[in-house]
C-alpha cells in the first residue's frame, strides 16, 4: 500500500521511457533487435539513465532501443497496456500519457496506425483498471532544424485534432532543446491553435528561460519541465498571470543533469512564487521511479503534505481532462 492516502496525478509521462523492462527484453528478442547483453541482468542498464549522465542528450540515447522495439502495433498496444496496469498498482488516478507517432513510423506503420494501436493498448488497460483515468498526449517532436520534419509534426497537429475526445487528449512539442531557437516551431502551434488543439511544450529544462517565453508565445497552458524560468522573476510573474501550469519532473532534472541536484532544485522556489506547480515522473523506467518515489523527494526538497495537496490540486485543474471530472477529483481531494 501506498503511503500517500491521495488521488495521485502524473501529467508528464513518456511511454517509450516507461515500459516495463521484462517486456522490454522480451521484445528485444522476439524480434531479433540486437543489444550488448545477454541476460535480462545486462540488459536493463541499456534502457536506464547512466550514471554520472553528462547532460539530456545523452539521456536521450537511452530511448533508442525502446523506439526501435515499438514499430509494430501489437508492442505499442502491449506496452500501453501493461503501462496503465502499473501506474494503477502505484496508486495513480489520473495519468495523460505522451508519445510521439512519428517515431514509430520507421517500419510499415503510418502515425495514424501508431495511434490506434495505442488507443486500443488505452482501452484495455482501462477495461482492466476501472479505478484510473488516462489520457493520450500526442508529441510533435524537435530533432534539428524544425525544416527536418514540419511535415510530420503538421501531421500531428491534424492527427490530434481528429482523435481528441477518442482518449488523445492534447498536443506537445519535445526532443532536444537549443539545437534552433524554439520560436522557430510557431507554425505546429498556429496549427494547433486553429484547430483548437490543447496544448503543452516541452520547454526550460536543459535551456534558459527564452524557451519557456517562446512556449508562452505558442498560446500554451501548460509547460514541460520549465524550471529554468525561475531565473527570470519577470517571466515568472507572465507565467503566474496566465495560470500556467509546470510539468516538474525533479529526479528527471536531476538525473539528466539540467540542475545540480535536488537541494538546488527551483521547483520549490518556482512554488514559493505561486507557480502552478506538479509533480511528475517523465519517464518511470529510465529514472527507476514511481509517482511515490517524487513525493519522497519533494518532502525531502522542503515541500509539506499540504504542499503536496495544493500540487495534486494544481495537476487536477491543469489537465487536459473533462471539467465534471475535475470537480470529481478535487473535491476527493
Amino acid at each position: 500500500m501506498s503511503t500517500y492516502d491521495l488521488p495521485k496525478f502524473d501529467l508528464h509521462l513518456h511511454l517509450d521511457g516507461s515500459i516495463l523492462p521484462e517486456t522490454a527484453w522480451e521484445l528485444v528478442q522476439e524480434q531479433g533487435v540486437a543489444v550488448e547483453a545477454t541476460t535480462l541482468e545486462e540488459f536493463i542498464p541499456l534502457i536506464m539513465v547512466p550514471k554520472g549522465c553528462r547532460d539530456v542528450n545523452q539521456c536521450l540515447e537511452r530511448f533508442e532501443i525502446p523506439v526501435k522495439i515499438m514499430q509494430e502495433a501489437s508492442a505499442l498496444t502491449r506496452i500501453t497496456k501493461e503501462l496503465i496496469d502499473w501506474l494503477a498498482e502505484t496508486g495513480i488516478a489520473y495519468a495523460e500519457i505522451r508519445f510521439a507517432p512519428q517515431l514509430h513510423t520507421q517500419k510499415a506503420l503510418t502515425q495514424k496506425d501508431a495511434i490506434e494501436a495505442v488507443l486500443v493498448g488505452l482501452e484495455m488497460g482501462l477495461s482492466a483498471n476501472p479505478d484510473i483515468k488516462v489520457g493520450i498526449i500526442l508529441c510533435a517532436m524537435v530533432f534539428g532544424a524544425e525544416t527536418i520534419n514540419m511535415e510530420a509534426n503538421l501531421e500531428t497537429v491534424r492527427l490530434t485534432k481528429e482523435y481528441l475526445g477518442k482518449g488523445v487528449v492534447a498536443l506537445d512539442l519535445a526532443g532536444a532543446e537549443g539545437i534552433v531557437p524554439l520560436s522557430n516551431f510557431a507554425p505546429v502551434f498556429d496549427l494547433a491553435k486553429e484547430l483548437s488543439v490543447p496544448r503543452t511544450c516541452h520547454a526550460g529544462d536543459s535551456q534558459g528561460p527564452d524557451t519557456v517565453s517562446d512556449a508562452l508565445d505558442f498560446g500554451v497552458t501548460r509547460v514541460g519541465h520549465g524550471h529554468h524560468i525561475y531565473e527570470d522573476l519577470a517571466l515568472c510573474q507572465r507565467a503566474k498571470d496566465l495560470g500556467i501550469v509546470f510539468e516538474v519532473c525533479p529526479t528527471s532534472n536531476v538525473c539528466c543533469q539540467t540542475t545540480e541536484n535536488y537541494n538546488t532544485h527551483y521547483m520549490k522556489r518556482m512554488y514559493d512564487f505561486g507557480l502552478k506547480v506538479t509533480v511528475n515522473t517523465d519517464n518511470m523506467t529510465l529514472f527507476g521511479i514511481d509517482i511515490n518515489d517524487e513525493y519522497d523527494r519533494c518532502l525531502e526538497m522542503g515541500f509539506t503534505y499540504d504542499d503536496l495537496k495544493q500540487m495534486i490540486a494544481n495537476a487536477i485543474e491543469g489537465s487536459f481532462m473533462p471539467e465534471e471530472d475535475k470537480a470529481e477529483f478535487l473535491a476527493k481531494l
